[in-house]
């Protein structure tokens, strides 16, 4: 072992009292820089990486959690301001479930559990009523808290005393619930309406009148039902209705004028009079079926024709006078003579069908009246407002007009509208945005920008030496075989000795003793024994 150690060693020496300066000094800095990269390597792949055991903390429960941790020897970490505590991933499995056997993280609160646990005599009727209140509250949070989009809840509930007479009226309970909710999340109605009956079937007598919601920046969040429908929809729908009209109309007006002069170039507000007036009607309208004659169409006719010729017959004429004078108007009856007479009838009874239409006629809900668009633009030119052309302008005055014409209802319009009426309605400002708003663009890198600089440098450095030492290596190559060229050139050449029987057989014994030692062994021996 030692003779192997010896060995080692010397070849060693030799290896490195064979290099120059300039060798050893590539050799100790690939070295060194080698030695450093692995020990960054080694640590960096043996730093614990801290995850997330609890979050959402309170001071009290993080406190807790860290000094069972810290009892157990386990590396911890308490970050976002005390809310979240920090353990080795490898371990957060198996801590949740010890913990959880252990009853942490304990909040402090009173719920259910209590009373299976601390069940006994001495507890007055105010006492348990105090508890069970508390534990309802707790109770009622925990079933909020697991509700999408909310983080915690707080949850106060009022219940009244009972009366002392049966007869007496009871009053409803009441309930105020402040939800955490998550950044940026939108509750729509059926999560709203969902928790109002949540929190009115968990507490007797609580009518959904008698909760109030809302969140940790103070909006409150309302139920619509019926009634509330019935009573805000004068008001919130057609409020909503309005918005809306005047949202899309300033969208297209942005997004037509923003591809044209720039979308940071155009800022466009739009104000609408609607008329929600509803009205429902019933018209029953009468037409001729021939309009031209103004006839219809006859279904049946009768046509009677009396005529009488003869002597002696008393032609009567004119209209009968009545008995009474006094009821005379002016007219009389002249009974005919005797003598010869003629009288004809003629009676024409005729039954016509006209056209009868029967409308049920509801009007639309809201109407546009009236309708106002102000565009503020930029120039292009900022300095210079005069370099937006008066071509450009009257092109998107002539623009917004059209848009004004076929928005306003025709029928609520009082007269029809000139271009000057259109143009009245329309405000454009040329002029420079001095209130832009301007945002960078923050770019966040899990990993720190310096450790790719400083691998970056280690990497070129490496480069630049690994092409150094072998530049060095060629070189020492080149300077070696220059050196066995010119000893090979000063050495004579053995193959201008002239060969005989003799050297033949030396050279023959020569390759068969460096070829196969054994063989030529074998035939020294035997001339030994020869002789």
């Amino acid at each position: 072992m030692n003779d192997a150690l010896t060995n080692i060693k010397n070849k060693a020496n030799a290896f490195w009292e064979g290099k120059n300066k300039k060798q050893k000094f590539w050799f100790l800095g690939i070295s060194l820089i080698l030695i450093l990269g692995i020990i960054v390597a080694f640590t960096l792949s043996n730093r614990t990486n801290l995850v997330p055991l609890y979050s959402d903390l309170t001071p009290s429960e993080t406190g807790g959690i860290k000094e069972n941790l810290d009892g157990r020897g386990i590396e911890s970490e308490v970050a976002d301001n005390g809310t979240t505590i920090m353990v080795p991933e490898e371990s957060v499995d198996t801590l949740k479930v010890e913990l959880a056997a252990e009853g942490i993280p304990d909040s402090g609160n009173i719920d259910y559990s209590f009373f299976g646990q601390n069940a006994g005599l001495g507890m007055t009727e105010n006492e348990f009523n105090v508890l069970k209140l508390d534990a309802t509250q707790t109770e009622l949070a925990n079933l909020i808290k697991k509700i999408d989009g909310v983080q915690d809840a707080s949850v106060m509930i009022t219940i009244p005393d009972d009366g002392v007479f049966v007869n007496e009226s009871t009053e409803k309970a009441s309930a105020s619930i402040v939800l955490k909710t998550k950044s940026g999340y939108q509750f729509e109605e059926a999560q709203v309406k969902s928790l109002y009956h949540l929190v009115s079937k968990s507490v007797p007598n609580l009518p959904t009148d008698n909760i109030v919601i809302m969140n940790q920046n103070f909006e409150y969040f309302d139920l619509k039902n019926d009634e509330n429908l019935q009573a805000g929809t004068n008001f919130t729908t057609q409020h909503e209705i309005k918005k809306e009209i005047e949202r899309d109309i300033q969208r297209q007006v942005q997004s037509m004028l923003g591809t044209i002069m720039g979308r940071d170039k155009v800022v466009v507000s739009v104000t609408a009079d609607v008329d929600f007036t509803q009205e429902n009607r019933e018209e029953n309208l009468v037409s001729p079926v021939d309009e031209e004659n103004m006839e219809g169409l006859t279904i049946s006719a009768q046509r009677l024709t009396e005529t009488y010729t003869g002597e002696g017959a008393s032609a009567q004429g004119g209209v009968p006078q009545s008995e009474d004078s006094s009821d005379s108007l002016g007219t009389s009856y002249v009974a005919g003579s005797d003598g010869n007479g003629d009288y004809e009838k003629v009676e024409e009874t005729i039954n016509s069908e006209v056209n009868r239409i029967k409308k049920e006629i509801i009007e639309s809900p809201y109407k546009v009246k009236d309708l106002g668009i102000q565009v503020m633009v930029e120039p292009p030119n900022v300095d210079d407002i005069n370099s937006l052309s008066q071509q450009s302008k009257d092109d998107i005055v002539k623009v917004l007009g059209t848009i004004i014409r076929t928005t306003i209802d025709k029928d609520s319009a009082e007269e029809t509208l000139n271009d000057e009426d259109i143009n009245n309605k329309i405000a454009l400002s040329v002029q420079p945005f001095n209130g832009k708003v301007e945002f960078k663009n923050e770019v966040k890198n899990t990993v720190p920008v310096w450790i790719y600089i400083v691998g970056g440098i280690l990497l070129l450095v490496i480069i630049i030496l690994l092409i150094l030492f072998l530049r060095s290596r060629r070189t020492e190559d080149f300077e070696e075989e220059e050196e066995m060229i010119d000893v090979s050139a000063e050495v004579p050449n053995l193959n201008n000795e002239t060969e005989t029987e003799a050297t033949l057989k030396r050279k023959q014994l020569e390759k068969l003793a460096k070829e196969k030692p054994d063989e030529f062994a074998k035939l020294l021996r035997s001339w030994i024994a020869e002789d």
